[in-house]
């Protein structure tokens, strides 16, 4: 997936705790070519990682306690387009956070894990059929 990402694109990561978003984003940023490490921002809200040729925020919002959150934080202003929006727990900001290019849920079975892949957006979908993946698809081991 990491290969057709672009600026401007915004990724929902949705699932239950533990079911391995801050993991898919950490393989995502490897795939790009980011060496560093890759920490969960969910006490700093946002990670920015610089990547050759674009940037990559990673953003957390389970400690939110309210979606007016997002204004506090002054959030608007890393979704200008420039970069890609990694974001977990995208329901706690409410309305508030932009709308998703492309949305991922995880669910944990057991030993396995299940994703689920829907571009929300044209710029998703295409991103995805890039990848021949139809715009909603599943997949788990």
């Amino acid at each position: 997936m990491a290969r057709v990402l672009q600026p401007g694109l915004i990724i929902y990561l949705s699932g239950d705790l533990g079911t391995g978003k801050t993991t898919l984003t950490r393989g995502l940023l490897r795939a790009l070519g980011h060496t560093g490490p890759v920490k969960s921002p969910t006490y700093t809200l946002v990670e920015l990682y610089v990547i050759s040729r674009y940037s990559v925020y990673h953003f957390d919002f389970y400690r939110f306690n309210s979606p007016e959150e997002w204004h506090d934080a002054g959030l608007d202003e890393y979704f200008d387009g420039r970069a890609i929006c990694l974001v977990e727990w995208p329901e706690k900001a409410g309305g508030y956070a932009a709308a998703p290019d492309i949305s991922i849920h995880l669910n944990e079975y057991e030993d396995a894990r299940q994703v689920s892949i829907t571009g929300k957006s044209e710029r998703g979908t295409t991103c995805l059929s890039e990848l021949r993946i139809p715009p909603t698809a599943s997949a788990s081991p």
